[in-house]
């Protein structure tokens, strides 16, 4: 009931049923009319392959016009794959809305500016970080959802290619590389060299066994970790920015290094970089990350031939297009 009904003490059966008055019936009408004429703002359209995350305005629809999502078909299972995952630390949303799949038995490349959350991913795939929302699965498993044992026990699936190598800096590279035997395994010393040595051959640094990581250069070291990476057999290996640091000639060399390795391994590999040389290199599969989003995924070949403006910019290095220094 209205405070004017409280005021007069009416109620609704009282109601004021005067016939409108002409002016009161052309104030109706127009109203009636505006609502009528006024166009119906259209249902926007999702995105298509991987891009399902919700636009919520126009301004997040402008912020993301580039990222089509398109996913095309890369022929293999998905090794690892992201589900809608947003991770924010304090107000800096660094993935938001990250849809993407890593094939196995391939090269996969995940490239894009620096500062847009590729390294964040590595950290979700082994258990580092927890997604806020969404879902990170390993070979069909949630790895949010795994328990601490099962969780220590998938980590051993991965092997990881730290930006510097990350040895240990009192130990020579054999004790380096052989830690993760003696950590997390009940193999004998005798297997442990033998396993060691391989690796260490395989990367060409049979020779520096007994050498201490300062008396390596840092395309060594690289090496070193890349060894290290391997001892366990895993079945997906990840380089952070395997090529930080070295020079163009080292970098051609650990890609080779990288393409021999996987050809007789095989395993999913996944590469975090932002040099365009190396996806032309080694990469069977891209994805191009921006905004936390993936803006276009598929084959290298494919991607490399791109329609889309970001996609052609990023790959061809150009300074016009959508990506600014902002």
């Amino acid at each position: 009931m209205s405070e004017e009904h409280k005021e007069e003490g009416r109620g609704p059966e009282d109601e004021d049923t005067r016939p409108l008055e002409p002016k009161d019936w052309e104030e109706t009408r127009g109203a009636e009319q505006e609502q009528e004429e006024r166009p119906q703002e259209p249902a926007r359209p999702k995105g298509t392959g991987e891009m399902t995350h919700e636009r919520g305005s126009d301004a997040e629809a402008e912020e993301y016009q580039w990222h089509t999502g398109t996913k095309r078909e890369h022929g293999a299972d998905d090794a690892v794959e992201f589900i809608d995952v947003v991770k924010a630390f304090g107000r800096n949303r660094v993935l938001n809305g990250l849809n993407l799949g890593l094939p196995d038995n391939q090269i996969s490349m995940i490239l894009g500016p620096s500062g847009t959350g590729k390294s964040v991913c590595i950290k979700h795939m082994v258990g580092l970080l927890y997604p806020d929302e969404g879902d990170v699965i390993v070979h069909g498993e949630s790895v949010p959802d795994m328990a601490d044992e099962d969780l220590f026990e998938m980590r051993k699936k991965f092997g990881v290619l730290f930006q510097d190598g990350a040895l240990f800096g009192s130990m020579n590279v054999f004790d380096n590389t052989a830690f993760p035997l003696r950590q997390h395994t009940d193999k004998g010393e005798d297997e442990i060299r033998e396993i060691v040595d391989r690796r260490l051959g395989e990367v060409g640094l049979a020779a520096a066994a007994e050498k201490m990581p300062n008396e390596l250069s840092g395309g060594m070291r690289k090496r070193a970790g890349f060894a290290r990476a391997l001892v366990l057999d895993p079945d997906i290996v990840l380089f952070d920015e395997p090529d930080s640091g070295l020079d163009p000639v080292r970098t051609a060399l650990l890609c080779e290094l990288i393409m021999e390795v996987h050809e007789e391994n095989g395993g999913a590999y996944c590469v975090i970089t932002h040099d365009i040389m190396s996806a032309r290199r080694v990469a069977d599969y891209i994805a191009i990350l921006w905004k936390g989003r993936i803006v276009e995924s598929g084959p290298a070949s494919e991607l490399f031939n791109s329609d889309n403006q970001f996609v052609r910019q990023f790959l061809s290095g150009e300074a016009q297009g959508p990506l600014g220094m902002e």
